[in-house]
């Protein structure tokens, strides 16, 4: 039985998610705290901080992750008008859509130097099957290069300081969501980066892919993170994050947004740079009940924007639908790379669904609709 925070529209079987006794989740506490936030005070710590690495030891003051998305693009806005001069660093999303290109592109266009990684895409799909057969996360090459590539970028060109964005576990709820959390270490990436599990270093003895295949994939050693004294703060600590409010400030800065609701999401401005998104977005859904939709409905009811109402009747519309399509590519395209038919896609779907929170009929077999849709057991009780 589904039971979900009653401020938002979060069930309890998110991982690392708590309801107290009062029915409402860590997520809506934890931005309840930041109404007692001093943000001018916490900008100033920030300004003190990042006086430390000005012109210390290279030719850049710190290095940004970017996808090309929306918070990065918004993160080298704020790191420009700090002045700043950053190396932006993009590990290559999976499966790269035109937007997301584009989009790329423009973060170049305001004014930046820029190291692109794309890692052998052979390699890379065979990983994205493995992700999804064993964990159920097609998107995991995808996750674990996003932390290891720009912090070996901060390794190779002696960048002490990487900028990220958001606390994850601050925005959507989870163990390290405390307000002091606000540094990026190795033993966060090992619990919260993605890896669920599959550790890298297996990879190459069970799956036979070579250990020269898998740098990319591997975070540095601590002997060479301490050489350089590599530190990753999250910005969301220092200044408000709000995913609406970056998006507005990257498209007055050139962002590209679609001109309607991405697939199983509520928004046109976010999820726009990967094809794979919609499957790894499904499978949260099989797994734990929600998926993009339900995220960004509760960051909104939290900021007051929406009702829980409108909250509940969003979920409801358009969460968790069966991804044929995304970002205009079908889904067996996005799957030949893995080379997978959509019949063996759904026996995997079906291997990772929790059956205690989907409907099913007298023999125990899922009950889906025309187009593949499973429905929640109590969506009565959102």
């Amino acid at each position: 039985m589904l039971k979900y925070c009653k401020r938002c529209v979060m069930p309890h079987t998110k991982p690392d998610l708590h309801i107290d006794e009062d029915g409402i989740c860590n997520a809506c506490r934890s931005y309840e705290k930041r109404k007692e936030i001093d943000w001018d005070k916490r900008k100033e710590e920030l300004l003190v901080l990042l006086d430390k690495y000005r012109n210390k030891g290279s030719n850049w003051d710190c290095i940004v992750p970017v996808s090309g998305g929306k918070d990065s693009t918004y993160q080298v806005i704020r790191m420009l008008q700090l002045g700043l001069n950053p190396l932006c660093v993009t590990s290559t999303t999976c499966d790269l859509s035109e937007i997301g290109r584009k989009n790329i592109e423009n973060i170049k266009r305001l004014g930046v130097d820029y190291v692109e990684f794309s890692p052998n895409p052979i390699v890379r799909a065979k990983l994205n099957k493995i992700g999804l057969v064993e964990v159920g996360d097609i998107s995991w090459p995808e996750h674990v290069g996003i932390f290891t590539i720009p912090v070996r970028a901060a390794v190779q060109y002696n960048i002490p300081l990487i900028v990220w964005g958001e606390n994850s576990q601050n925005e959507y709820g989870g163990p390290a969501a405390a307000s002091d959390n606000n540094i990026l270490t190795r033993s966060w990436l090992e619990e919260f980066g993605g890896l669920l599990g599959l550790r890298v270093s297996d990879l190459s003895s069970t799956y036979g892919i070579h250990e020269r295949n898998l740098i990319p994939y591997q975070y540095p050693t601590d002997e060479e993170l301490r050489r350089v004294g590599v530190t990753g703060l999250f910005l969301g600590h220092y200044i408000p994050w709000d995913g609406l409010s970056n998006a507005l400030i990257a498209q007055a800065n050139g962002f590209h947004s679609l001109s309607e609701t991405v697939e199983g999401s509520m928004v046109n401005y976010e999820n726009l740079d990967n094809h794979q998104t919609g499957i790894h977005d499904y499978f949260k859904f099989l797994k734990f009940g929600f998926s993009r939709a339900s995220d960004l409905a509760c960051l909104h009811i939290r900021r007051g924007r929406i009702s829980r109402l409108d909250g509940m009747e969003i979920v409801r519309k358009r969460d968790g639908l069966f991804p044929w399509t995304y970002l205009g590519k079908d889904l067996q395209e996005i799957l030949d790379p893995l080379e997978m038919s959509v019949d063996e896609f759904v026996k995997i779907c079906d291997k990772y669904t929790n059956r205690k929170i989907f409907q099913k009929d007298n023999d125990g077999k899922l009950l889906k609709d025309r187009k593949g849709n499973l429905t929640k057991v109590n969506y009565d009780n959102l």
